[in-house]
């Protein structure tokens, strides 16, 4: 019944996680100086504490986390600018991935593909403009947590999946969600959407763990490479076509 694949972006289609918390964690170390919090963060331990957030949620959980909660302003202003500096960064860094663009451009074929991430869209564009994916996932079909919704939010919140659904126009049993992340598996389950877990871009080391927490979280199966995923899906007797 799949007709089309919802699939995460950062993590997910490109790697982008490790250098946009290189970036980030500049912008998020002299955020928390401003509200006179002594952490400090590296980019390793940013991105363990904060996968599958978006910077908008991260910023003003570490503000209360401070005692300094920040005014609508305030937080417009350091969303703006970690936007500028992540967006940027990627844009100079990332590179087309055949083990990514090979299998997408095959499973296009028979599914209808759509991003969903937690990410603003100036981060989505630099990414899917850097690693060759634009055609793959034209504009139309990318859904950004940060910019797409009345209300800014992030993952887990199934909000964005929600309005992914409705955008489409397919039922939560006609899509399939593809997550890296803990809380974008528990953002898809809660919209009712079936989800596999991805590992290709997580580190080594986090791989075993990162498993088992993502079949906690609810995904039906978890795969090691888009390759492996294109193959538990061609399993499927889905037709060609059937997605316009």
């Amino acid at each position: 019944m799949t007709r089309v694949l919802l699939c995460d972006a950062d993590g997910n289609l490109f790697p982008s996680e490790e250098p946009a918390f290189d970036a980030s964690t500049r912008v998020t170390n002299r955020l928390m100086e401003a509200v006179g919090s002594p952490r400090r963060f590296d980019p390793r331990t940013l991105r363990l504490e904060t996968t599958g957030l978006n910077f908008r949620t991260t910023a003003a959980n570490l503000a209360v986390d401070a005692g300094r909660a920040l005014s609508g302003a305030e937080l417009e202003r350091w969303v703006g600018e970690e936007k500028r500096e992540v967006s940027a960064h990627l844009a100079r860094v990332l590179r087309p991935d055949a083990e990514v663009t090979e299998p997408l451009e095959r499973l296009q074929r028979r599914f209808g593909l759509a991003a969903v991430s937690s990410s603003a869209s100036s981060r989505l564009d630099a990414c899917f403009r850097a690693t060759g994916l634009d055609s793959l996932f034209p504009r139309e079909r990318r859904f950004s947590a940060e910019d797409s919704l009345p209300t800014p939010t992030s993952k887990p919140d199934p909000a964005i999946y929600v309005h992914a659904l409705k955008a489409l126009r397919v039922e939560p049993y006609q899509a399939l969600a593809i997550e890296d992340s803990v809380p974008g598996v528990h953002s898809a389950v809660a919209a009712g959407i079936p989800t596999l877990g991805n590992l290709m871009f997580v580190p080594d080391p986090e791989r075993a763990g990162r498993r088992a927490e993502l079949e906690a979280a609810g995904a039906f199966a978890v795969v090691s490479a888009w390759a492996e995923a294109e193959e538990l899906l061609s399993a499927s007797s889905v037709p060609a076509g059937v997605y316009a």
